[in-house]
């Protein structure tokens, strides 16, 4: 059954998808997916993005912004395989096996089982040291390779410098090793760090890199990629999702300050792509849940519910976000504790209905059986979720197709 948000209301089409497949389960809107697609083309009209595949690999959302013309960003062979499979029978017969345009595989540190499968595909893929060099030139010499520099990560909610990234002082001289091995470097990424909030890190990564490719320059080099000519430059994921934080700068704002900057920075010959994730995916989805169980301790209402912080609510930890989970119902509020299904007491997904600073939920008062949603739940939810205890993760259905 097709489910579409403009045939009825949200609350109406979400309890009738309950009814109809059980929950746990996940409404993904792919008519937002669309939407968020649109707004970041339109603000970066140069940028090709390459989605953040781990942000949600579902397939209808590969194959939606596939569609539109974007390209992916891969970190593990599943992925790649994943993207592959869902997007070669889109493409035309002569370039269904003829992926390397739309995939980057861009975990800096790779299997050596990896680049040996990756080999064939004459992948385009990332590094940031001298070891991962020699095991890309031994392992899958046919690959195309982006040097990943080292930038600073503040005010970003995930730090990924600390981890990846070829420092300062040591970039100009990889990348002219890079050559002298013979390999074909097609450019330059860095990254500033999930859910971003600082434009600083953008324009410390665009300034690194423009000196990077000067100073490559001089060395007489040049960073080119093979078919286009031009040199790449990847900057990265970490836009913000507004629905996570309303007080940031607004997408729009950022846009047009990085814009500003990269034409500033670089002649025509680059080529800018990007890797956004939780801005394409995080308002997209929203979970549906049943109390399954109520208690009463202390003056105080637990809910228990078909999902929890070993599931969908995974992100509360591995991604430091908060899901307020809301009623379909009105009616005078009250504190409550809300836990999920497992028997492990750091279940507890209660923190995450807080919107006025307590460490309870505010809810009205809910039978068992009766639903709850938690709206902004696409990104690293489902992702990163399991079956602890034998719960199986949360069903997923698209609408809008």
């Amino acid at each position: 059954m097709a489910f579409k948000m403009t045939d009825e209301t949200k609350k109406d089409v979400l309890q009738k998808i309950a009814r109809l497949k059980g929950t746990s389960v996940m409404v993904i809107d792919l008519a937002q997916v669309r939407k968020n697609y649109l707004r970041f083309k339109e603000n970066f009209p140069d940028v090709q993005v390459y989605y953040a595949v781990k942000a949600n690999s579902h397939p209808l959302i590969i194959k939606t912004l596939f569609e539109l013309g974007s390209s992916f960003d891969v970190a593990s062979l599943p992925e790649f395989h994943l993207v592959r499979e869902n997007i070669k029978n889109l493409l035309p017969s002569e370039q269904q096996e003829f992926i390397w345009e739309k995939i980057i595989y861009a975990h800096p540190i790779k299997m050596i089982k990896t680049l040996h499968e990756l080999e064939p595909y004459k992948p385009l893929v990332t590094f940031d040291n001298f070891d991962e060099l020699e095991k890309i030139k031994k392992h899958c010499p046919s690959a195309g390779v982006i040097l990943r520099l080292e930038v600073p990560n503040e005010g970003s909610v995930v730090n990924l410098s600390s981890k990846f990234g070829v420092s300062r002082e040591d970039a100009v001289a990889l990348a002219i090793k890079t050559f002298e091995m013979g390999f074909l470097m097609e450019g330059l990424s860095f990254h500033v760090g999930s859910q971003c909030t600082n434009f600083d890190n953008y324009r410390a990564g665009l300034n690194f890199a423009a000196e990077v490719f000067e100073e490559v320059e001089k060395k007489g080099y040049k960073i080119r990629n093979s078919k286009t000519g031009r040199r790449i430059l990847d900057i990265g994921g970490g836009f913000p999702a507004e629905e996570y934080n309303p007080d940031i700068i607004s997408f729009e704002e950022l846009a047009e300050k990085l814009n500003k900057e990269m034409k500033r920075l670089f002649p025509d010959d680059i080529e800018f792509i990007a890797e956004p994730g939780r801005f394409l995916v995080a308002n997209t989805c929203t979970l549906v849940v049943t109390v399954i169980g109520r208690a009463f301790r202390h003056g105080i209402v637990s809910y228990y519910i078909d999902d929890g912080i070993y599931g969908a609510f995974s992100g509360q930890v591995f991604d430091h976000q908060i899901y307020t989970l809301k009623a379909f119902k009105d009616g005078e509020k009250e504190k409550c504790i809300i836990f999920g299904p497992t028997c492990d007491g750091f279940d507890t997904v209660s923190p995450s209905t807080n919107d006025k600073g307590y460490p309870f939920g505010w809810l009205p008062r809910i039978e068992v059986g009766e639903l709850m949603y938690a709206e902004n739940m696409g990104a690293y939810t489902l992702a990163s979720a399991t079956n602890f205890n034998g719960f199986p993760i949360a069903k997923t259905v698209c609408v809008n197709k």
